[in-house]
């Protein structure tokens, strides 16, 4: 297929696995920071073809799997209300908070719609005026600019009864994070090139002379990975330490100054805590001044909100479906005891000290359809990624 075939040749894939083997003097340790280049990774084998010359580790490259525990628990009170509607990309629905996920409150009697776009939230906003529509907003850069319009939709139809829980995320802090931990182990990265459609490279390019490490942008064909990782292996033979985009039909230095503008215009950098990380100075997203009116924190803080957490933390059966539905949220969800963490290693596994096959839990009591962890749910996921092609199953 034209435009795929061409990133999928196997003889110069073949010939690029013999040029790393041949140029590593030693095994290097390189990092990808996002989920399908993790996914690639593994399908094209090309982790395996490079066992003993290249360790390949998976940063955080999945944004559902990084969003905290907070805000998916603060959806899931909002779901309980009647007069709200909760409003999320599918994977989001089943990674689980502090008991259990949006898809468990809605099989419950909640109110959660899956939705394909920001924008389909905001028409139902607008066909709903009876309704508080809430989309959990999720992603990394790259899906900032879609939530971005959807304020600016929302703002231009003069919608009240539209908002968002803004869990948006900045990949840059978080690489700065890994590599200030003193048991880092990452000599190069595979940054994702996804996210720098959108941000462009030239804000890398400090980060690899701080830290002295190369930073090859790929793409996610068998091909572009085979050339980042060429790139950062060739960069760490020569002690180099330098941003090289290896993706350049997608992305620019200057990234796209629309997509830019439409996230400056909306946002602002903040502060953010990240799941498996903590809080991460400049880690996220939050939304300017201007369309404050839009945060659901926010606006439901000062609604009410205090009620609904405490109706749904220590009540049983409430009645907020209507008469002919009992919503058995605080019987069936906040009974339920608190997650275990020690359950779980999805912390390690988001910052590359472990794989996910050391997880004791993984494809034993940790799986896609019953998942401990957000890396297990989420199709970026690192931990769905080894199961899918490593673990000897057809899932």
């Amino acid at each position: 297929m034209k435009y795929l075939d061409e990133y999928r040749d196997p003889q110069v894939a073949q010939r690029l696995v013999a040029e790393i083997r041949c140029m590593a003097s030693q095994p290097w340790v390189v990092m990808d920071v996002c989920g399908g280049q993790t996914h690639g990774l593994l399908r094209h084998g090309i982790e395996a073809e490079l066992e003993g010359s290249v360790e390949l580790i998976h940063g955080p490259g999945c944004p559902v799997c990084v969003t905290p525990v907070a805000a998916i628990d603060l959806a899931q009170r909002l779901a309980t209300r009647p007069d709200l509607i909760v409003t999320s990309f599918g994977d989001m629905l089943r990674v689980p908070g502090s008991r259990a996920s949006l898809l468990d409150v809605r099989a419950c009697g909640g109110n959660v719609n899956p939705v394909y776009s920001p924008g389909d939230a905001v028409e139902l906003a607008r066909r709903r005026p009876d309704r508080e529509v809430v989309f959990f907003a999720v992603g990394f850069e790259t899906t900032a600019p879609a939530t971005a319009l959807a304020v600016l939709q929302a703002d231009a139809w003069g919608l009240d009864n539209f908002s968002m829980i803004v869990a948006h995320v900045c990949v840059l802090p978080a690489m700065q994070t890994l590599m200030l931990a003193e048991d880092h182990r990452v000599q190069g990265f595979l940054a994702a090139g996804h996210v720098c459609t959108v941000t462009g490279t030239a804000e890398y390019e400090p980060f690899a002379t701080r830290f002295g490490v190369p930073i090859a942008i790929t793409g996610f064909e068998p091909l572009d990975l085979l050339r980042g990782i060429h790139e950062v292996v060739r960069q760490l033979e020569s002690g180099e330490s330098r941003v090289v985009n290896c993706y350049p039909r997608s992305v620019r230095r200057e990234g796209n100054e629309s997509a830019r503008r439409l996230i400056e215009e909306v946002y602002e950098v903040t502060d953010r805590p990240w799941r498996g990380f903590g809080p991460l100075p400049g880690g996220g997203l939050r939304l300017r001044d201007r369309f404050r009116r839009f945060d659901a924190e926010a606006r439901f803080a000062s609604n009410g909100w205090d009620d609904v957490t405490s109706r749904a933390d220590t009540t049983g059966r409430q009645d907020v479906i209507g008469e002919s539905k009992r919503h058995k949220f605080g019987e069936e969800i906040a009974g339920l005891p608190l997650l275990d963490a020690g359950d779980c290693c999805s912390g390690a596994v988001l910052a590359g000290r472990i794989k996910p096959p050391e997880c004791p839990a993984f494809a034993s009591r940790c799986h896609p359809d019953s998942p401990l962890g957000a890396p297990m749910v989420s199709s970026e996921g690192a931990c769905a990624a080894y199961y899918r092609h490593r673990a000897g199953t057809s899932a």
